[in-house]
């Protein structure tokens, strides 16, 4: 028979485990085969928020902001989207840096990851690859960092001619300081085309490949494209997805964004919503004039912003429950924006 103290502690499991933080549980995450795993090497799905272009909503990078999403929203996962063209990084290095310092500060601070992406759509390996050697020189010691090299090549930008080749300037600079944090590759055609990518993979360990989608535009055709990156032995992490049209505006597409959903769960990819902005635009998840502290009421949140919050919020509290006796748990499918 359980002692006292054994049976107490058996029956708060659930929750002790609920109440640590997403790296507690996790801690170093990597790619095996077609999926991402955490330390234990179970596939694990993170859900979260990207934040908007940081040399437009730049306000929004800070704690008091993590601390509301990751309090209110429940995400574990944050994105820096690091604007590098028009008044971006290229023009003000210094000031975007700082940006990406207060945005991994404070989600290390919270125990939740962060994504760092090089916001583009043109290649510049060469500066690229000097910003990843600083943050990985800065950061790559923890494990909530995750790289996020290219995050939209054009359509035009080439898979073999373009795109691969970049990566292959920008990775080693990042390896030769951070070994061991996860690292996602941009695809062409604006991170969509990740079966081409599937077909010629790069030649690093610890790579998965970036898909985004707009549930206005994009639906079973581009999900056929990802079951057939997933058949072809690569991981892939959707960075980036919107509730509206390609552009970010348009129609709010809930049925469809609902069809995604299902998907990504069932083939345990991580999400992050586009976007933690009050931009007057579909995909944004705040209305103009919101606060750049957090503490967003009701009021506050757009349609598709209130959609995402509910739906982050279930999930953590399905996560939360202990699991039901007899369940099922996902087949694990590895057969299976234009912006």
């Amino acid at each position: 028979m359980l002692g006292p103290a054994l049976l107490l502690l058996g029956l708060l499991a659930p929750q002790l485990a609920s109440a640590a933080t997403p790296v507690e549980r996790h801690g170093q995450l990597r790619v095996a085969g077609n999926r991402i795993v955490d330390r234990h090497g179970d596939p694990v799905v993170l859900r979260g928020m990207s934040f908007f272009w940081s040399q437009w909503a730049g306000d929004f990078y800070n704690r008091a902001t993590v601390d509301h999403l990751v309090d209110d929203w429940k995400v574990d996962v944050v994105r820096a989207a690091m604007a590098v063209h028009s008044g971006g990084y290229l023009e003000h290095p210094e000031r975007e840096r700082r940006k990406v310092e207060a945005l991994v500060e404070a989600a290390v601070a919270r125990g939740i990851y962060v994504i760092v992406d090089w916001h583009a759509h043109q290649p510049e390996p060469a500066a690229a690859g000097a910003f990843f050697e600083w943050l990985a020189a800065k950061y790559g010691h923890l494990p909530n960092l995750i790289y996020e090299t290219y995050n939209e090549p054009l359509r035009e930008h080439g898979w073999r001619e373009t795109v691969k080749l970049y990566h292959l300037a920008v990775i080693p600079r990042i390896r030769a300081h951070d070994p061991d944090n996860l690292i996602i590759a941009g695809t062409p055609t604006w991170s969509q085309d990740v079966d081409i990518a599937a077909r010629d993979p790069l030649p690093f360990t610890n790579v998965a490949y970036t898909l985004h989608f707009y549930a206005g535009t994009h639906g079973e055709e581009l999900r056929a494209k990802a079951r057939a990156a997933l058949a072809g032995g690569v991981a892939l992490m959707v960075t980036e997805w919107g509730t509206s049209e390609a552009d970010g505006n348009g129609i709010l597409a809930v049925a469809e964004t609902r069809r995604w959903w299902r998907f990504l769960e069932e083939q345990q990819l991580s999400y992050l919503a586009w976007s933690v902005s009050d931009k007057p635009e579909t995909s944004a998840a705040l209305r103009p004039g919101a606060s750049r502290k957090g503490g967003w009421t009701d009021a506050m949140l757009t349609p598709g912003g209130a959609l995402i919050r509910a739906h982050l919020r279930e999930m953590h509290d399905s996560q939360a429950r202990p699991p039901q006796r007899g369940r099922g748990q996902p087949e694990a499918g590895s057969s299976s924006s234009v912006r």
